[in-house]
């Protein structure tokens, strides 16, 4: 656990280690690996610094490596095109050693040149339109999921091909204990003379699954502009994180553990014994407290009606009712026992935050009345040097969160101790693109990644610390 007091020491001390570190990397010569700024070491344990890539993809620390698996334009074994902009992504057990590796396309509907049906859509001659969510006035909807088998003992792609069509700028989402990807439109267009249908749901896509699955909207975890989701294996509960300013955090208590088109009850987090609804953003132009750091507090949570809200206004619904505000909800993941979730804007310098939800022993049950789950700030970044933006997150096989930043510089991978340590493990040098998606394979060994704008799948191997 980190409070504020031990945050502000730990980012004093990167900085001044900062500079020492440019001057080192300065010193490098042709003879070998250039060592990359990597300030943020000097705050938790590392893998060591990052030396720089000689291809110009990802820079990593000494004894680890990557290959590309995916990239967009790219031909897949269905006669259709690797799709751009790679979201986010989930590493599934698919039998025999392999993994289902589902990944998010985040696409709008006029994106034509990183379409999986062509520039000028066609290869979709031939393709079951049934399988289309929403074909469009002319063209179908662009986003959706691919799914990459892969074959970890080989280390090698077998077989590549698109699993949810005709939806609309799927950004993150999140697996589910019954082995399939929850994908999730972050956006909510309504249905106009591009669209056929309403957008802002979520779809599941099974790791079984050998082609477009039929598009089944869920439609009882509501329709706003959706980042991610996680489930707690434990009880069957739906975590929901919204990607706006004055977003909610939501949970679906699912009428049928594992089977979530069967609808269930939607619901909005409430600080308990808050004089006013929460407001946890931090930010300095507002007028209320700050949220405290380390501190876990209890938390309520309230029933919202009408969750498929036409008009885009659940949040203010929900926050009228008191729920907490969160600036910019965004990836989300279930390990050690809690759930973790980032903040993009959120913080006194709008760099991120990362908090940690611990459900009650009686989640969704009457009883968490008198034994609630609670809520912590687990992070604040008071630097951007050492974490902006903080974007997808996953929680490694050893008990790290590794956090996918999303920023207008050089965007990195950055490792989260459970004490609240930062580190580096990976630094984008090919572009300015965000990192997405990260997770790891079922057995541990590697660490799957997108480079967004450049429309990248990475498998990263090397010496991961085991569970």
């Amino acid at each position: 656990m980190i409070n504020r007091r031990r945050f502000i020491i730990q980012a004093a001390t990167a900085a001044a280690f900062l500079s020492l570190r440019e001057a080192q990397a300065g010193f490098a010569t042709s003879a070998g690996p250039t060592a990359v700024l990597s300030g943020a070491e000097n705050i938790a344990p590392t893998f060591g610094p990052l030396l720089r890539d000689p291809n110009g993809i990802l820079n990593l620390p000494s004894g680890f490596s990557y290959r590309i698996l995916s990239r967009v334009g790219e031909n897949m074994d269905d006669g259709l095109l690797v799709p751009g902009d790679h979201d986010g992504m989930a590493a599934l057990d698919a039998g025999n050693g392999r993994v289902a590796l589902i990944c998010n396309h985040e696409l709008g509907p006029d994106e034509f040149d990183k379409s999986p049906f062509g520039t000028q859509g066609e290869r979709l001659r031939g393709f079951d339109r049934s399988r289309l969510f929403d074909p469009g006035r002319e063209t179908p909807g662009l986003g959706g999921t691919t799914t990459l088998i892969y074959d970890q003992t080989r280390a090698r792609k077998e077989r590549h091909f698109l699993s949810l069509a005709g939806t609309e700028r799927n950004c993150a989402g999140g697996p589910t204990p019954w082995n399939s990807w929850l994908s999730c439109e972050e956006t909510v267009a309504r249905a106009d003379d591009i669209r056929a249908r309403d957008h802002g749901w979520v779809f599941e896509v099974p790791a079984s699954a050998r082609g477009p699955v039929a598009p089944v909207p869920l439609q009882a975890l509501g329709r706003f502009n959706h980042e991610a989701a996680a489930v707690d294996p434990a009880s069957g509960v739906v975590y929901l994180t919204e990607d706006r300013d004055d977003s909610l955090f939501y949970r679906l208590l699912p009428n049928e553990r594992g089977n979530l088109a069967a609808g269930g009850r939607l619901q909005a987090l409430v600080v308990r014994d808050w004089d006013d609804a929460a407001d946890t953003r931090n930010w300095p132009s507002e007028e209320t407290g700050l949220f405290p750091e380390g501190e876990a507090l209890a938390v309520d949570w309230i029933d919202l009606d009408a969750v498929h809200a036409p008009e885009d206004d659940l949040r203010w619904r929900g926050r009228a009712k008191g729920a907490a505000l969160f600036a910019r909800g965004e990836g989300i993941w279930f390990g050690n026992g809690q759930v973790y979730f980032a903040c993009t804007s959120g913080g006194r310098i709008e760099a991120g935050q990362i908090f940690s939800y611990r459900p009650s022993p009686h989640e969704g049950r009457a009883e968490e009345r008198s034994h609630p789950g609670r809520i912590e700030l687990f992070v604040e970044s008071r630097s951007s040097r050492l974490l902006k933006r903080a974007d997808n997150l996953t929680v490694a096989p050893w008990g790290d969160l590794i956090v996918c930043e999303d920023a207008d510089s050089p965007c990195c991978l950055i490792g989260v101790t459970p004490g609240g340590g930062l580190y580096r493990f990976a630094e984008n040098a090919f572009t300015d693109s965000e990192l997405a998606g990260a997770c790891f394979a079922p057995n541990g060994r590697t660490l799957f990644v997108n480079v967004q704008s450049s429309g990248l799948t990475l498998a990263i191997d090397g010496p991961f610390p085991s569970a």
